[in-house]
């Protein structure tokens, strides 16, 4: 049922008033932040009032780096260890570190891996690792977030990374678009369960983005060029992190199971558009 607006009182229900508690505060778990879109989340959302904890799975030196950075800006940090392979397990170190931080008001499950390996020649353990941490992972992680929201009693934000393959297909690419399409749909489910509990869900779903994870650590991509993007370019794990940011924020408490994209409008160009154009031909009928 829609409200009237000719009837609106104007006022907002009982409780948090989601405009003037539009910032951040409270806790954060973003996983996989040890670099890349995961550190650049961490950090940006201690910047607007965030504690945050960090999980890594190889690059303990990273993590460590992205809590200094979290320290720096005058918010707390804390690290755990999550290996997403090693499941139900893994997902203990949401709930240590709720305790740690005191609670939890947002999860950024960001952890994943990918493959480029031909479909023929993908084996069982492959699919399944991949599938673990991108879809398993997420799918035991965000229970546990919700759960201590739940108890808390006054909501939460969990916002899925996908990837522009949770909307079109990529060659090479099976085990992960299956994983990031699951995770897509499994946003839409968790979005329409936890909404009576005040928790919203959304997905972001990045394009090419110069981090670690695409050989782009130190790479500045304003000066790449990608003839296959709309906008030129790869994105910067900072403008990912942003709309994360926005998700996580009382601005978007209105907002639940949709995927907003990141990709320079790569989507726009059919599924297999994107970083390994060598030509922008496509700019001219």
């Amino acid at each position: 049922m829609t409200t009237d607006p000719t009837h609106s009182t104007g006022t907002a229900p009982a409780g948090r008033d989601p405009f003037r508690d539009a910032g951040h505060t409270g806790a954060a778990v973003v996983t996989g932040a040890d670099s890349g879109i995961g550190r650049a989340t961490a950090v940006l959302l201690a910047m607007r009032g965030m504690d945050v904890g960090i999980t890594y799975n190889s690059d303990e030196a990273g993590a460590h780096r992205t809590a200094e950075e979290v320290r720096e800006v005058g918010r707390t940090a804390h690290v755990e260890h999550l290996d997403l392979t090693r499941l139900p397990e893994a997902a203990d170190a949401v709930d240590r570190l709720a305790e740690r931080l005191g609670r939890i008001d947002v999860l950024v499950n960001n952890a994943g891996a990918g493959t480029a390996t031909p479909y023929l020649d993908i084996g069982l353990d492959t699919l399944r690792e991949v599938l673990d941490i991108n879809l398993a992972g997420p799918f035991l992680c965000g229970q546990r977030a919700a759960r201590h929201m739940i108890d808390q009693g006054d909501g939460g934000q969990i916002v899925n990374v996908t990837s522009v393959h949770e909307h079109q297909p990529r060659v090479g690419a099976a085990p992960y678009c299956a994983a990031k399409g699951g995770l897509g749909l499994l946003t839409q489910v968790m979005a329409l369960e936890l909404a009576e509990h005040g928790i919203c869900v959304n997905a972001v779903a990045p394009g090419e983005i110069a981090t670690p994870m695409t050989g782009q650590e130190e790479t500045d991509p304003h000066a790449e060029s990608r003839p296959g993007v709309p906008l030129g370019r790869p994105g910067d794990a900072r403008e990912v992190a942003a709309v994360i940011a926005f998700l996580a924020g009382g601005d978007a408490g209105y907002v639940t199971g949709a995927s907003w994209a990141v990709d320079g409008g790569m989507l726009r160009m059919g599924p297999q558009a994107g970083s390994h154009l060598e030509s922008d031909a496509w700019r001219r009928p």
